[in-house]
């Protein structure tokens, strides 16, 4: 017995050392581990939510995923990125339960600003969680059986790659890959910024200078300080690392940026003299267009979510004050109620509106998602420096940024300032803080943030429509002929149609049709209580219905003959399917 006792657990510890977690059982995992509330105890896919991953790594885990759960997870490429770099996407539903382009869906992105790639990891924590929790928790299951989630951890791979794997400073690049003439002087990309001390991140340059307006903080030498108006100080500043590469005396003038893909949209784009950072056209960016094409074959999208950085908010549109008539009172009613439950659960996060409480934006995903395809569509601005402490201490405040890199990290946060000689300034120090701080999580919030965000955006998802033929009641006319009065009932807040794609007609009516009977005359019920009537002369047996309004319903009538066994069936292209049988 002890013998057979020690082989079983020299076996166990071989599998778990060599082949990893996913060969060992459920029961063993459950001797090892003691469950956490709403984690995936045993997961298939391993993933550390800690770090950030490369378009390698990315690849690898959305391929496991879809390996690992072939009932939930559909993996494909999109289109090609500017430098020929696949732009995946994961479609995640219950291939079991009905085919994912009949269900109401929701889009999720991240990243298409390249600096801000834990979008990149939060929606891939998204589709992770929602496959890992399948079966285990009743409403992950019924959810991915009634909806469909199409996500795009990176709509920007070349950038993302870019920013991870050469030398950036916390806000560059912004844009793609594709290398412009910044400064006007007939060259494109001659003069980016130089890693002088070759760490990897782009930090600060400052100069001894007896006109310089700062000093360090005796108390903390990290810390440039501006003196008083009337003093002397030490030190001035000299910009990001670099030099002047095409000697036009300028320095990190001309690198990879300017354009923002953000600003590529087709709702209210301007050129760039009135919008900066648009290119040439709408849609001219490709990793855009690919969504853009993405998205109009798949008109099921009745939901979408975009993840940037930085700030902790909750973002709808309009992006510019002209289009503040285009967000009706109903649709922002829907808006306003998921929102503000989200800023219950997601601590130090605000409900905010793009041109009310930032700035004007033109061009942007927001407004085409809804101004253009009439999806309902938040963008949420990932991080917030309330993480750190529960404090507000705001953005940029250095203070705090102090206290993270000494209590928190423990100095990785911050170059400290070293020498070096620079062949235009002369001796210089530079340091400064990394470029995957500030605007990007340390590793040890990371989890718990995602997990917050992928809550909004499931809460949204989960409130996509779902329709349900929830009463028919039959009355007999005499002379062989019934009246059938069936209600469609909406479940959800999401009506089947925004206040935007009806008044453009951007999807098709709702159709409810009977079938199993002879239909004499078709009736949208307007109100039952007067006995108002719309009647549907042409192919009344098919009823074509406007909308469904969220937590709402609608009626509608038959004049029919025979048939006692008949059915009803609801088809919405943003609602998905419903029926009823007698």
């Amino acid at each position: 017995m002890k013998i057979k006792n020690w082989i079983y657990t020299a076996a166990l510890g071989a599998a778990i050392s060599f082949t990893g977690i996913n060969t060992v059982s459920a029961q063993v995992a459950q001797e090892r581990y003691f469950r956490a509330i709403g984690t995936p105890h045993n997961p298939k896919v391993q993933v550390s939510w800690n770090r950030y991953h490369t378009n390698l790594a990315l690849e690898e885990i959305m391929k496991d995923m879809a390996k690992q759960h072939p009932n939930l997870v559909r993996l494909e490429s999109i289109g090609k990125s500017y430098q020929g770099n696949d732009i995946w996407v994961l479609t995640v539903t219950d291939f079991n339960a009905g085919k994912a382009e009949d269900k109401p869906a929701m889009w999720i992105d991240g990243n298409i600003h390249s600096n801000e790639i834990q979008g990149t990891e939060f929606t891939l924590y998204t589709a992770w969680y929602l496959t890992e929790m399948y079966g285990d928790l009743d409403f992950i299951t019924e959810l991915l059986k009634d909806k469909t989630f199409y996500i795009a951890p990176t709509i920007n791979p070349d950038a993302h790659d870019y920013f991870i794997k050469e030398a950036n400073t916390q806000n560059s690049p912004r844009s793609g890959m594709i290398v412009l003439d910044n400064d006007g002087d007939g060259l494109a990309g001659e003069d980016p910024f130089n890693d002088l001390n070759k760490d990897g991140h782009i930090t600060m340059m400052i100069r001894k200078s007896p006109t310089g307006r700062f000093i360090k903080d005796k108390m903390d030498p990290r810390k440039l300080i501006p003196v008083a108006a009337d003093q002397q100080g030490e030190y001035e500043m000299l910009g990001y690392e670099g030099y002047d590469v095409d000697g036009d005396g300028q320095v990190n003038e001309d690198g990879i940026g300017y354009y923002d893909p953000n600003r590529d949209w087709a709702w209210n784009w301007q050129p760039d003299y009135i919008q900066r950072g648009a290119w040439k056209y709408p849609f001219s960016v490709p990793e855009n267009r690919a969504v853009m094409e993405f998205v109009m074959k798949h008109p099921n999208i009745a939901a979408a979510q975009s993840y940037h950085n930085y700030g902790g908010m909750i973002l709808r549109g309009p992006g510019a004050e002209e289009d503040l008539n285009t967000y009706n009172a109903s649709d922002v009613r829907v808006y306003d109620a998921i929102a503000k439950k989200g800023e219950e659960f997601m601590p130090g996060y605000r409900y905010l509106v793009v041109y009310k409480d930032l700035y004007s934006v033109f061009g942007g995903q927001l407004d085409w998602f809804y101004g253009g395809r009439g999806i309902f569509t938040y963008s949420n601005e990932l991080m917030t420096s309330y993480l750190y402490f529960h404090q507000n201490a705001g953005r940029g405040n250095q203070d705090e940024q102090m206290k993270v890199d000494t209590y928190l990290t423990f100095g990785d946060a911050f170059v400290n300032w070293e020498e070096y000689d620079h062949p235009q300034y002369g001796r210089i120090e530079i340091g400064g803080f990394k470029k995957n701080f500030g605007r990007l999580h340390p590793g040890f919030l990371m989890e718990q943030d995602a997990h917050r965000n992928s809550a909004f955006t499931i809460l949204h998802g989960y409130h996509t429509p779902k329709l349900s033929v929830s009463e028919v009641k039959e009355k007999d006319l005499g002379g062989g002929l019934r009246e059938i009065t069936a209600t469609v009932y909406n479940e959800r807040l999401i009506p089947t149609h925004s206040s935007q794609d009806l008044k453009y007609k951007i999807e098709r009516p709702n159709h409810i049709s009977i079938s199993g009977a002879n239909v004499v005359a078709g009736f949208v019920v307007e109100n039952e209580d007067f006995n108002k009537l719309k009647e549907q002369k042409v192919n009344p047996e098919k009823l074509e219905v406007d909308n469904i309004p969220g937590m709402g319903a609608v009626k509608v009538r038959w004049i029919v003959s025979g048939g006692r066994n008949f059915s009803i069936d609801v088809d919405s292209v943003k609602g998905g399917k419903a029926s009823w049988k007698k």
